[in-house]
């Protein structure tokens, strides 16, 4: 996009290197900050760079940059609003364990499969449009009916119809990297 400070001309592996030796040090430091934890950080902060090596699906390169900095704290902190959450979930789902009676206690290896989708759910969820995912919550984990929830949101029962009819859709092509 042109006046962008990402110019969408390929990263050569000098560059990549060089970016890496100015901007890794600092990067892992903002990233500590943030995480308190100094081995979350090295993780986002090479995920980060493992990110501008891979670029993305439309273009193999990433970009060289005007603005690394701009661009690596961009990168990074979607990686680590997405570790947050993911911590912040597993959280969760530890406290529901916690609740159930030791009887009712799934395998140790039915608990990681369970985490697993639920993260998968959770960045699907978190892919859709506000009021998509606003009107996915309120039917199927609040258990509202759709005219609640046009009434709630202030739109069209025909609305509520295709905003779940998007969420669902979701759900489907979700659904074959949840089945074994």
């Amino acid at each position: 996009m042109p006046g962008s400070p990402f110019a969408p001309s390929p990263l050569l592996p000098t560059q990549l290197e060089n970016h890496y030796r100015a901007h890794h040090g600092w990067l892992a430091h903002w990233l500590q900050r943030r995480l308190g934890n100094a081995f979350d950080a090295a993780d986002l902060m090479q995920d980060t760079f493992a990110r501008l090596l891979a670029g993305t699906p439309a273009q193999p390169q990433t970009p060289a940059l005007r603005a690394p900095k701009a661009y690596l704290a961009t990168v990074a902190k979607h990686l680590l609003i997405n570790h947050l959450r993911r911590q912040s979930l597993e959280r969760a789902w530890l406290a529901a364990l916690a609740a159930l009676p030791e009887q009712h206690l799934p395998s140790t290896e039915q608990r990681v499969e369970i985490l697993q989708a639920l993260q998968a759910v959770d960045a699907m969820l978190d892919g859709l449009k506000p009021k998509v995912r606003a009107v996915f919550i309120l039917a199927q984990i609040e258990g509202h009916a759709y005219a609640d929830i046009a009434a709630q949101l202030g739109i069209g029962e025909r609305s509520v119809k295709r905003y779940m009819a998007e969420a669902l859709t979701e759900c489907v092509l979700l659904a074959p990297d949840l089945l074994p």
